[in-house]
């Protein structure tokens, strides 16, 4: 049995850290299917050399797995020169065992491509794309602002400076101006005591029992260079949040209905616009994107036996933010995303509640940003309403006929 041919002209590209494997199918004039193959160097020159070959070939298609990040310089070339650029999940791409060659992936994948048995994955566009790298990196500079806060506490412990069991943090801008000084040479603790602002002014007793260390020379050396990583993450996240601005500026009636959502603030929503864009056009429905994002539990049934439903894999980035966000609108007030993390917490835990809150976070996004419409909450008695409601009436009723009971429903005296 012949296969049918979906695409005429395409190519699959096996793509590796210095060599790019291709292999072009074709009519060969004669009814009949050929194919090419050449390698070429990573290079940006040699890229441009495949470019130039795929065109000589007129492929209106290329496919190439998302390996590592070797595939995005290729891509990045290919995407301005040829038709159509398909970066394919590695999972898709299953090859027949005992023939792993760099030639049989790419001869295996132009099969796969020209009758139209992979999906390509979502790849944003240069301007997100750009967006996602500011805010993954910003991301990083402030876990690692957060990691060199608390090896300066430490530091101060070992001192036997106890300014965090006064203070709410070590680098508040009281606390901030009494290490600067210990580092410059202040040993007396009610100078140091002294320099207390705003409300630390009530803790000065405190603060003179707690400053009294022995906080010497090793001390102040690494408290110095502590300060001044910390000094140069403050001032790298400024730069990146800065640009990220400018690149969201054109999207900010979709930043403006991102922060309408309980728990999502300005920084998640820069996040999340940064991973999934702004154009829903690419996820049919909210469940594609939930899936994509791997925020929906897994389907793993065999034989009628459920297995772990633990959701797939997807962008770690995008998932910490939903989470960050959905345990956020857990602490909201009355409304329905904290009635919704109540009710799951109470069954599941935490952790589940984090997830699914999360979910609804994700499939609102979807239909906001869809519609352009402003979100609506539904409230925090929403699961109560539905508890009391006639149609919930009917289901109990159902159920208690099912099992084999006659119901009669008779109005409870005023």
């Amino acid at each position: 049995m012949t296969m049918e041919v979906v695409v005429e002209r395409c190519a699959f590209l096996d793509v590796h850290r210095d060599t790019v494997t291709a292999c072009a199918r074709m009519p060969d004039g004669a009814g009949g299917r050929k194919e090419e193959m050449a390698q070429f160097r990573t290079t940006t020159s040699q890229l441009l050399l495949l470019a130039d070959w795929l065109m000589e070939r007129r492929v209106t298609l290329v496919g190439m797995e998302a390996t590592g990040v070797y595939w995005k310089p290729v891509n990045w070339v290919l995407e301005d020169c040829v038709g159509e650029v398909w970066v394919i999940n590695a999972r898709h791409m299953r090859n027949v065992p005992g023939r792993k060659t760099d030639v049989a992936d790419a001869q295996w994948g132009a099969q796969l491509l020209e009758h139209g048995l992979v999906r390509p994955s979502f790849i944003p566009d240069r301007p997100t794309r750009e967006q996602r790298d500011l805010a993954r990196y910003r991301r990083s500079v402030v876990e690692e602002r957060g990691r060199e806060i608390q090896r300066l506490h430490k530091v101060l412990e070992d001192a036997g400076v106890k300014l965090s069991s006064v203070a709410s943090s070590v680098l508040t801008k009281s606390g901030r101006e009494m290490i600067d000084a210990l580092v410059a040479g202040q040993r007396d603790p009610e100078v140091l005591a002294e320099m207390a602002k705003g409300r630390m002014r009530s803790k000065i007793p405190e603060l003179k029992d707690a400053l009294a260390g022995r906080f010497n020379a090793h001390h102040a050396l690494l408290c110095k260079a502590m300060l001044a990583r910390i000094d140069q993450a403050d001032a790298t996240i400024a730069t990146l949040t800065a640009r990220i601005e400018v690149l969201l500026d054109p999207h900010q009636a979709a930043v403006t209905l991102l922060v309408g959502i309980p728990g999502v603030s300005y920084r998640s929503a820069q996040v999340i616009l940064a991973e999934i864009g702004t154009d829903m056009s690419r996820f049919p429905t909210p469940a594609h994107l939930a899936s994509w994002a791997g925020m929906c539990p897994g389907n793993n049934e065999s034989a009628g036996k459920h297995r772990s439903g633990r959701t797939r894999h997807g962008s770690k980035w995008l998932r910490v933010a939903l989470v960050e966000a959905a345990q956020a609108a857990g602490r909201s007030k009355d409304t329905y995303l904290s009635a919704q993390y109540a009710r799951v917490r109470g069954r599941r835990g935490p952790g589940r509640a984090a997830v699914a809150v999360g979910h609804s976070i994700l499939v609102i996004i979807w239909h906001l940003l869809s519609t352009g419409e402003l979100y609506t909450d539904l409230g925090g008695d929403y699961f109560d309403r539905r508890r009391t409601s006639t149609a919930h009436q009917r289901r109990l009723v159902a159920q208690l006929e099912a099992m084999g009971h006659k119901v009669t429903l008779e109005p409870a005296a005023a």
